[in-house]
């Protein structure tokens, strides 16, 4: 499965993505996590260290794209443009390091390629952090996702903001559209996020609670706070398992 994070700045959507890729490779999948924010975050949120990624990493600059077979495996991968953690392996998308060195539309296509070929077996799954806002469904980078997440957070800013990513992601072809709601403060954020959204579409919430906070002070992953946040996560699963069940019915119930 093919699996987009999008969301408002701010709204946590880096932190769901990098729980969800620790999560499935701790159930034994072949995890690739790729970060295509330029503001690139994902590593610390999987648990990866500056030093082992300043190490490992090259980004997309180098011309990585003329080496993906046509329909790479996730296995296929070139291993020098992936950085491993914890059963995940990632790749980072590329950054703008200057001001002024122009856009990063060249990424965001290979990007949008390499999730359009890529063959998944039944034990691979990706999971594509997106950049924030709504520029990068201008460029369908995301159009080829099995399951596109908006994550929102109790303000009407961030749900504005997840209406129009779902009806971009509409108008190129995205038919699994799911929400989470973040930093979740008790019940009143609770009912506010779900009175805004489809019930049937509406997967769970992430609490906004100590560990989160100082896995964010240190730069560190979550996943590895542990706590309560887990159980939210296997919740996110659960749900996002269940609307990809019934999605595939009814594309069998088609054919």
């Amino acid at each position: 499965m093919k699996i987009a994070i999008a969301g408002k700045g701010g709204v946590g959507k880096t932190t769901l993505a990098g729980l969800l890729a620790r999560s499935y490779a701790e159930d034994g999948y072949r995890v690739l996590a790729i970060d295509a924010d330029p503001d690139a975050n994902l590593a610390s949120s999987i648990g990866i260290s500056p030093e082992q990624l300043a190490k490992e990493r090259t980004g997309a600059s180098e011309g990585f794209g003329s080496l993906f077979i046509l329909n790479p495996k996730v296995d296929d991968l070139p291993e020098r443009f992936i950085v491993k953690h914890k059963g995940v392996s990632m790749l980072a998308m590329g950054t703008v390091d200057h001001g002024g060195t122009g856009c990063v539309c060249p990424e965001h296509t290979l990007v949008r390629n390499l999730m359009k070929h890529l063959l998944l077996g039944n034990d691979d799954l990706v999971i594509l952090d997106m950049e924030a806002g709504i520029e990068h469904l201008g460029r369908a980078t995301a159009e080829s996702v099995d399951a596109l997440i908006v994550v929102v957070e109790a303000g009407k800013r961030s749900l504005q903001t997840a209406a129009q990513i779902e009806r971009l992601a509409t108008e190129i072809g995205i038919k699994n559209i799911v929400y989470v709601a973040s930093k979740v403060n008790g019940e009143d954020d609770e009912s506010f996020v779900a009175s805004a959204l489809p019930a049937s579409r509406f997967l769970d919430c992430l609490s906004w609670n100590e560990q989160l906070r100082e896995a964010d002070r240190l730069g560190s992953s979550p996943y590895d706070a542990g706590g309560e946040i887990l159980t939210e996560v296997a919740n996110i699963k659960e749900h996002l398992a269940l609307g990809a069940t019934a999605i595939s019915s009814s594309k069998e119930q088609l054919v």
